[in-house]
């Protein structure tokens, strides 16, 4: 059964009351963690050097850092600037594997005022979790942190 993505929205941007780029990333991990069946892991990537992610705010299992956008499925939607939906990542030749027990991933960029600001990824220990309905709606949920969140730049 897919989320109800127009209620979660509403509910983040209640839930997203300050400006705080670091209170609300750890408020949206939290948040996407609670709400969402099937995930094993949460988390910011953000860019704060060139070509690389440093790990950010996040829920689960510590994970890998830092990233380069050259591997990945981190890297692939930060290089292309285009959100990754990975049915198997153990099918995926340069996959970084932070978590084992991961299967699936969903790893939609951060862009702002033309310049990537980092990642949310997000993975499932089910493989195929994340189906079209699922990617427009956490592509919606990004929107919602983009729009209540004063993002560095």
């Amino acid at each position: 059964m897919t989320p109800d993505y127009p209620l979660l929205a509403r509910q983040l941007e209640a839930l997203l009351d300050t400006p705080d780029w670091l209170t609300n990333s750890a408020q949206t991990c939290a948040f996407l963690m609670q709400e969402l069946p099937d995930l094993n892991w949460v988390g910011f990537y953000l860019q704060r050097q060139p070509e690389m992610l440093s790990l950010g705010p996040f829920q689960g299992k510590p994970a890998c850092h830092p990233i380069p956008f050259t591997k990945g499925v981190c890297g692939a939607a930060a290089r292309t600037r285009e959100t990754q939906r990975v049915a198997d990542v153990h099918a995926v030749a340069d996959h970084i594997a932070c978590d084992a027990d991961s299967r699936a991933e969903l790893v939609v960029p951060i862009v702002v005022n033309d310049r990537l600001w980092g990642v949310l990824d997000l993975d499932s220990p089910r493989q195929d979790r994340f189906s079209d309905a699922d990617q427009a709606g956490i592509e919606r949920l990004v929107a919602v942190f983009i729009e209540k969140t004063a993002l560095p730049q």
